[in-house]
């Protein structure tokens, strides 16, 4: 039984790729900043009769990321799937844009995209097979204003993911970005209410005319599509698919 690590996976996008991973039967490793996640650990083990363990780590420190691949690794044999899906957001203007928020954004939303690669890599390469699968962005292929960290991480993570494909196209490891645009989450559910109230607006038309703007298809996406888009990608039938940089906006760049 193979295993997938999933970084910021206690919530959101990440919590929906783990659900789905556990519905196919892999092992998982679930990893975020709370101390602890014992209860949902146990209610998903309940659900779905599979492995899974809870790793915290502060991605934004190098130290922790080498400690928790190695936990990983000790616990489960190996990592064959790796999910860099943390991240954070934060909106300004270049001028006004905090330097301290510019770096904590590259921090976790690219360094860590690395790190986390560079200490799996070794033994996915020992084993022959690995699948690293990246959460980009519809942002890692477009630029919005006011989102320039954001936008500049995301753009190196679909580069970093090209490299990756290229350097372990002998090894059996592929690698693959995953470029959303907006996706339903608990997160934005809350935002479009702030911005409704913000704006004197109907939530409708925060969705209709901020949100989704820039969508051809005026809908959200699904964390299952996500989930079922990055199963996908670690199964056997995606050997041949690397360095890519798959958008599932909507039409968002197609415009």
């Amino acid at each position: 039984m193979k295993t997938v690590l999933i970084t910021g996976s206690t919530s959101g996008i990440g919590l929906g790729i783990a659900i789905e991973f556990a519905k196919s039967g892999y092992n998982i490793a679930m990893n975020g900043i709370e101390k602890s996640a014992t209860e949902l650990i146990e209610n998903l083990k309940a659900k779905y009769n599979t492995q899974i363990n809870y790793y915290y780590a502060d991605l934004s420190d190098v130290e922790q990321i080498e400690k928790m691949i190695s936990e990983v690794e000790n616990d489960f044999g190996s990592i064959d799937i790796l999910i860099n899906n943390a991240g954070i957001q934060f909106v300004s203007s270049i001028e006004d844009f905090p330097i301290d928020k510019w770096n904590q954004i590259i921090q976790l939303n690219l360094n860590a995209v690395f790190l986390t690669s560079k200490f799996a890599w070794k033994k996915m390469k020992a084993q022959n097979f690995g699948r690293i699968i990246n959460i980009a962005s519809a942002h890692g292929l477009v630029a919005s204003e006011f989102k320039s960290a954001y936008v500049a991480a995301k753009h190196g993570v679909v580069g970093l993911t090209k490299v990756q494909g290229l350097e372990g196209a002998p090894y059996g490891i592929t690698s693959n970005a995953i470029c959303p645009g907006y996706v339903k989450t608990p997160l934005v559910e809350k935002q479009i209410a702030e911005q409704a109230k913000a704006h004197n607006i109907s939530e409708q038309e925060v969705v209709s005319k901020i949100m989704l703007q820039k969508h051809a298809i005026k809908d959200f996406v699904s964390v299952e599509t996500i989930g079922k888009l990055a199963v996908f990608l670690a199964s056997e039938d995606s050997k041949l698919i690397t360095g890519t940089a798959i958008p599932v906006d909507g039409g968002w760049i197609a415009q």
